[in-house]
C-alpha cells in the first residue's frame, strides 16, 4: 500500500455511507459475497468504462457484515486521463449505478500525502441501544439494538470514562498475528437521547477487530446491574479475554466520522502510523 499514487496516476478521496444490513462487511471476500467495496469498485469500473480493470479502494475503516457508516471515508488512484475525462461527471453517474444503501457524497483530488487507512487521526463510532419493555422502533430496529433490560445510563458512562486513554485492549480484542492491541481512546461515554435510545460513543485512533462491540458488551452488563462499575477496567487490565463479555450484534453500531490533520501534516501523519502499527481497523 503505497503513500503515494504512483506516476501518472491522481489519488482521488471519497466519502461515502452505507446501510450495512445486506453486506458482508466493506473488504471484498472470495465467492462472491455482497460487500462495500466490490459494489463500489463494480460501479466505478461500469460508469468509466474500464472493462476488466479494477482501481481497489483502501478504506478508513474495515467495518464488519452489518455494520453502518455514516461518515466513511477511501481513496482510489486512478489513472490521470481517466479522471480528467471523467471527474465532472462521476459523482452523478455513481449514484445512478450504486444500490440505494450505499451513497458516494464527494469525490475529490486528495492533497499530497493523502491515504484514507494511515493518514487517519481518529474514527469515532457510535452504538445505539434500545431498552423499552417494548422493544425497539421498527423503523429503527436494524440501526438499533434491544436490550431486554432497564439501562443505568450514568453507570455505564462512568465505566466507558474508565476505559479513556493508551492501553493494550487485548481483552476486548479478537487478537490477529502480529498486530498490536495496543490502542488510545480519546473519548468514550454514553448518554440517553430524548427519543429513549441509549448512544455509547467512543472516539479512538483506531480499533481492533471487534473492540468497540466488545466493550458496549461490557456496558451492558454494567448498566443492567449484572456487573459493577468497575468491572470493565479490571477486565481491562488483566488483559485476557473474559468469557462474560458477549461481543454484541453489528446492527447498532455505525462509523460516524473520520477526522484528517490539516494537509500539510497528512505525509507525516501517516509515516507516524506506518511505524506505531502496521495494523489498523
Amino acid at each position: 500500500m503505497s503513500e503515494e499514487a504512483a506516476p501518472g496516476f491522481v489519488r482521488v478521496r471519497l466519502d461515502l455511507s452505507y446501510d450495512g444490513t445486506d453486506f458482508r462487511g466493506w473488504a471484498k471476500q472470495a465467492g462472491g459475497q455482497r460487500t462495500v467495496q466490490a459494489e463500489i469498485e463494480d460501479a466505478l469500473r461500469t460508469v468509466t468504462r474500464s472493462g476488466e480493470t479494477t482501481y481497489e479502494l483502501t478504506v478508513a475503516g474495515r467495518t464488519d457484515a452489518g455494520v453502518h457508516a455514516r461518515g466513511q471515508v477511501a481513496h482510489v488512484d486512478l489513472p490521470e486521463a481517466l479522471w480528467a475525462e471523467h471527474r465532472e461527471k462521476l459523482l452523478k453517474r455513481l449514484a445512478g449505478r450504486l444500490p440505494k444503501d450505499v451513497r458516494v457524497w464527494a469525490l475529490t483530488e486528495a492533497a499530497e500525502g493523502f491515504n484514507a487507512r494511515f493518514a487517519a487521526l481518529w474514527r469515532r463510532y457510535v452504538y445505539r441501544v434500545g431498552d423499552r419493555p417494548g422493544g425497539v422502533d421498527p423503523l429503527l430496529r436494524n440501526h438499533v439494538l434491544w436490550h431486554d433490560w432497564e439501562l443505568d445510563v450514568d453507570v455505564m458512562d462512568a465505566a466507558a470514562k474508565s476505559l479513556v486513554g493508551e492501553h493494550d485492549f487485548a481483552a476486548y480484542a479478537k487478537k490477529r498475528e502480529g498486530a498490536s492491541t495496543v490502542r488510545e481512546i480519546f473519548d468514550f461515554g454514553v448518554r440517553r437521547t430524548e427519543g429513549g435510545v441509549v448512544e455509547i460513543e467512543v472516539r479512538a485512533d483506531a480499533f481492533c477487530h471487534n473492540q468497540v462491540r466488545s466493550m458496549v458488551g461490557a456496558l451492558l452488563f454494567v448498566g443492567d446491574g449484572h456487573r459493577g462499575v468497575e468491572w470493565p477496567r479490571k477486565v481491562l487490565d488483566a488483559g485476557v479475554r473474559d468469557s462474560a463479555v458477549h461481543v454484541v450484534r453489528p446492527h447498532g453500531l455505525t462509523l460516524e466520522e473520520v477526522a484528517y490533520p490539516a494537509d500539510g501534516l497528512l505525509a507525516e501523519r501517516q509515516r507516524q502510523a506506518r511505524r506505531v502499527r502496521g495494523q489498523v481497523h
